[in-house]
């Protein structure tokens, strides 16, 4: 005979989607990224959100008025996506692309904004993602991806796929932790911009290549 008071042992996904809504209740944000660090340390660069300095200095090339697509790999909580949304036009778009679910469920939920897309999938499958967006290229795609921490293989992957999906003149925009991430860039990309923050945890290269 079952025992009606029995307490059924709650599964492990139960258990992370409580740890997680509680994580967003206590910590917000800053709670989801460091979640999101621990969870996927080769996927995320850093355990502390870009600063403001390291956003504008990075979004400063961007031409917003002949911007219609703009793309992010790796948005983790929205430190640029915001600051993008505010920048782009009524009719333009900004596609994002993560391949924690985590932090793609959180956007969805903190985002509300008609221009805005959250994608769980690769950056390595950008030009199937916009396609499906009804897009053909981008004007601006942005990365914050660690590239020399990247699984074989999947770095030179991104860049060769980022550079395709790029229309002419547009430009991918990266910043990193280490100066190795040009050498990626440079296999599409003749015209390379690059600069450096100090006012970031840790401060980083910022790379803008160009494309032909």
């Amino acid at each position: 005979m079952t025992n009606p008071h029995a307490h059924t042992q709650p599964s492990r996904s139960d258990f992370l989607k409580r740890v997680t809504a509680r994580t967003k209740r206590i910590l917000g944000p800053w709670g989801m990224f460091i979640r999101g660090f621990v969870k996927h340390p080769v996927m995320v660069g850093s355990v502390v959100p870009s600063s403001p300095a390291l956003i504008r200095r990075m979004l400063a090339p961007v031409d917003w008025q002949n911007t219609k697509l703009f793309v992010e790999y790796g948005p983790g909580v929205g430190t640029f996506c915001r600051p993008v949304l505010e920048h782009l036009s009524g009719d333009a778009k900004l596609i994002a692309i993560d391949t924690n679910a985590d932090f793609i469920e959180y956007l969805n939920q903190e985002i509300s904004d008609s221009r805005f897309t959250a994608v769980h999938g690769s950056a390595a499958d950008v030009e199937a993602i916009i396609a499906e967006h009804g897009h053909e290229q981008a004007d601006y795609i942005l990365s914050g991806l660690p590239f020399s921490t990247l699984p074989d293989g999947v770095g030179p992957a991104i860049a060769a796929a980022t550079h395709r999906a790029l229309r002419p003149g547009g430009a991918f925009l990266v910043y990193q932790f280490r100066a190795k991430a040009r050498d990626y860039l440079a296999a599409h990309f003749r015209r390379i911009d690059k600069d450096f923050e100090w006012w970031n945890v840790p401060p980083c290269f910022l790379f803008w290549g160009w494309k032909d």
